[in-house]
């Protein structure tokens, strides 16, 4: 609680924060793009069957119409168009006759794309879909790819989690930076589909680093009563970068260029991010308070505090006098379960986590099928959830953390059970409700990046962070696999990821506590004395209510 008073000292929310806030904006911006590229990149391009009647040049009769070849070539689909992934072996010149019916041919009749395949290029001038043939018997490739991407940012919130608390917030932002900019820049010359795969693991595990270094320090530099402004409009450049993903995917039609263009920023962003100072909560909990003191000078400096001299060595040992022998004690998982009050927080969280991660990746993955315009869908998501993101601090304010977690929770999943219900022809009904799932995710995941910073104290934060990212990423892992389970059930992907939704806000109204207008934890300690007070007052409401009815 102490270190709070030190940074109203410091300026509390100033030019600093300001600043701060402005760096942390340019990243948020860009990460949409990399996290959803393959909405566009990995787009599935309309495609059949290579032939030679139709495709080789020398072999086409002149006197027959495009048409006409493609009758002789390539079988009916299912959907009474071309058949994709199937040809004639001979061509059915009786199919000619327009007398012709289904039985003129067998299915013994054709075969497999043997010589590949011929996309259409009028959306899209190259995706990794054509490029690598992901289609057919190989279309669960491309599930599989987002997966892999999903699970280098479950690696890398492990990893990145427990090396920001052992070597600070400030290097590793810096570092995974510079490697996001590396591996992005780097896929676009990929040669083969797990080399692409391979990179894409590595700009993933980058991207963990970024989010857990960027928050933390944003949390941690930020007073209690501007906490959830500044988390907020950093979560609207979030879903500003997903609106704007989709102008930039109508603008480049070429995945290596789009690819470069959500890659090459990051370069810059290793550069700025070098003027951030090091947190000085995680100095003071190092047995750092002299370094801890210049940060906090160079803060109040920023900030023009002519009374930061009044910030002093002793100043700072007194205020955090209980905070410096506890960074003494090694902390790890394990604490995060031995304590009762944070056994059930992190429980709960982690059952939040995943839930809340499982669901959203599956619809916001999910993003062709809804057919229409996929650019325009794009931006649509993003708008909505800049709407959603931009209203949580005023529903905050009034609501509460745990009120608006749990709301938003069911009635996104309500939204998905409700748009599993409406037929696949009314496209847009289906979006209205895909829409507003998709801004009460935005809601939810504004209040989550709050909520889960104000329930741990400062030597397990950035632990439990990266456990609760951990967790999360694997529920993200799962999203996309499960839409691979499409085909044989088509209704158990909304179906769970709807349900999922709704339980975990369930667990959200009754295991976890509401921490509005509490100041930062920075002990146990804090944690028992919020139980305590949160105990008492309401024992003093239900002697209130007692009296008032008497």
């Amino acid at each position: 609680m102490a270190f709070s008073k030190l940074l109203e000292q410091a300026g509390g929310m100033g030019l600093f924060q300001t600043l701060q806030v402005l760096t942390f904006i340019l990243p948020c911006l860009i990460i949409p793009s990399q996290m959803l590229l393959e909405n566009f990149s990995a787009a599935v391009p309309g495609h059949r069957c290579w032939t030679h009647m139709l495709d080789n040049g020398s072999a086409v009769l002149t006197n027959m119409t495009p048409k006409a070849l493609l009758t002789i070539s390539i079988p009916p689909g299912p959907n009474q168009g071309p058949h994709q992934c199937r040809r004639f072996r001979q061509p059915q010149w009786q199919l000619l006759d327009r007398n012709a019916t289904a039985t003129s041919w067998s299915e013994a009749d054709t075969e497999p794309c043997v010589d590949g395949w011929v996309y259409d290029r009028s959306v899209f001038t190259s995706t990794i879909v054509a490029k690598w043939d992901l289609v057919c018997s190989s279309q669960g490739l491309k599930p599989l790819s987002q997966s892999i991407f999903m699970s280098g940012i479950l690696v890398g919130s492990f990893i990145w989690g427990l090396l920001s608390y052992r070597f600070g917030r400030k290097p590793m932002l810096s570092w995974c930076c510079l490697q996001l900019a590396v591996a992005g820049t780097s896929t676009i010359f990929a040669p083969t589909f797990i080399i692409y795969c391979g990179l894409r693991f590595v700009a993933a595990f980058g991207m963990a680093g970024i989010f857990l270094s960027s928050l933390t320090l944003m949390v941690e530099w930020t007073t209690t009563s501007r906490r959830a402004v500044t988390m907020t409009v950093v979560g609207c450049a979030f879903s500003a970068g997903q609106a704007a993903l989709g102008g930039l995917a109508f603008a480049l039609r070429d995945w290596r260029t789009l690819q470069l263009a959500a890659s090459v920023p990051f370069f810059a962003i290793s550069l700025i991010s070098w003027w951030l100072p090091e947190s000085a909560r995680w100095l003071i909990i190092k047995g750092k308070p002299d370094q801890a003191l210049q940060e906090l000078r160079k803060v109040a400096r920023i900030n023009g505090q002519k009374e930061a001299k009044n910030l002093t060595i002793e100043v700072l040992m007194s205020s955090v006098k209980e905070e410096v022998p506890s960074a003494k004690e090694p902390r790890s998982v394990l604490d995060l379960f031995c304590v009762p009050v944070l056994r059930w927080r992190s429980c709960a969280m982690l059952v939040v986590n995943f839930s809340l991660l499982i669901s959203y990746y599956g619809l916001v993955f999910d993003l062709q099928s809804l057919g229409r315009d996929i650019f325009l869908l794009q931006a649509l998501f993003g708008a909505v959830d800049f709407l959603g993101r931009a209203t949580t601090a005023l529903l905050l304010s009034f609501l509460g953390r745990r009120t608006i977690q749990a709301g938003s929770q069911a009635m996104a999943g309500l939204a998905i059970l409700a748009n599993m219900l409406v037929p696949q022809d009314l496209q847009t009904l289906r979006v209205v409700f895909a829409v507003l799932g998709k801004g009460c995710f935005g809601i939810s995941l504004t209040c989550l990046t709050i909520y889960k910073a104000e329930l741990f104290p400062t030597p397990v934060r950035m632990t439990a962070d990266g456990i609760l990212h951990t967790v999360g990423r694997l529920g993200a892992m799962m999203g996309p696999l499960i839409l691979m389970s499409r085909q044989a059930l088509p209704l158990l992907p909304p179906l769970l990821y709807g349900v999922i939704s709704i339980a975990s806000s369930l667990v959200v109204l009754f295991f976890l506590p509401e921490t509005q207008g509490h100041p930062l934890p920075d002990t146990i300690q804090d944690l028992e004395s919020q139980k305590s007070t949160a105990a008492q007052g309401n024992r003093q409401e239900a002697v209130t209510v007692e009296s008032t009815s008497l």
